[in-house]
């Protein structure tokens, strides 16, 4: 899978990439991401990548022409499956929306800055939109971090245990149950009994009975009654 960034900070993105799973699928050939910085495409000596909104109003807006030059540069080398803008007011990202992405081949991000981007590049390119909260940021890198981390771990090979993202919080409209590691007890408090049992069966009837009540408890909102 390649997943390209384009982004008017792209210093904001170094890190999270280069550490961890992330950094695993990419040493495995599995995934590689790419981080364009806009200004090379920004326009004049001053490489000028916003201008004042017209109408007027505060804040600046990421201007139409460096997004459609930078766009056109990257689509010389590549067809896009989807061009996604992070944006507040876009879909709200979840389990099943990275699951899909998932399975995708090429993929590019858009990271907003400032008021945000002209409306012309989002309804004459942009392909989807997505929001990782009903809150406000800087600008989009972080959120394209978040939206990367969620689809790469999902690629087949990246994780050591293939099925570990199986049992992942949402996969099932279900909250991943409690889970324990030594030592069996710290000051008084015990792993629950089933777990050191050695019945296979029993523990993921377990497991999924704590699914189901942790779910109704905290997230009665994604609860769905089979």
């Amino acid at each position: 899978m390649i997943i390209d960034i384009i982004s008017a900070v792209p210093e904001l993105l170094i890190s999270p990439f280069n550490h961890s799973i992330l950094k695993r699928a990419k040493e495995r050939g599995l995934l590689e991401v790419n981080v364009i910085d806009l200004r090379a495409f920004g326009i004049g000596s001053h490489k000028q990548i916003d201008d004042y909104a017209y109408g007027g109003g505060s804040g600046m807006v990421m201007m139409m022409e460096p997004l459609v030059n930078c766009l056109r540069s990257l689509q010389i080398s590549r067809t896009y499956n989807e061009i996604i803008y992070l944006t507040p007011d876009g879909l709200t990202l979840n389990q099943k929306i990275s699951n899909s992405l998932s399975l995708k081949n090429n993929l590019l991000l858009i990271c907003g800055h400032y008021k945000g981007i002209d409306q012309r590049f989002r309804d004459q390119f942009v392909t989807m939109e997505i929001s990782i909260g009903d809150y406000v940021l800087s600008g989009g890198e972080l959120a394209a971090a978040v939206l990367v981390d969620s689809i790469g771990r999902l690629i087949p090979g990246v994780l050591n245990d293939e099925t570990s993202a199986l049992t992942d919080s949402f996969q099932d409209n279900l909250l991943a149950p409690p889970v324990y590691t030594r030592p069996e007890i710290f000051e008084g408090s015990k792993v629950p009994d089933i777990l050191l049992s050695g019945h296979e069966a029993k523990i993921e009837d377990w497991r999924y009975e704590q699914s189901i009540e942790r779910t109704k408890r905290l997230r009665p909102d994604i609860f769905k009654e089979e």
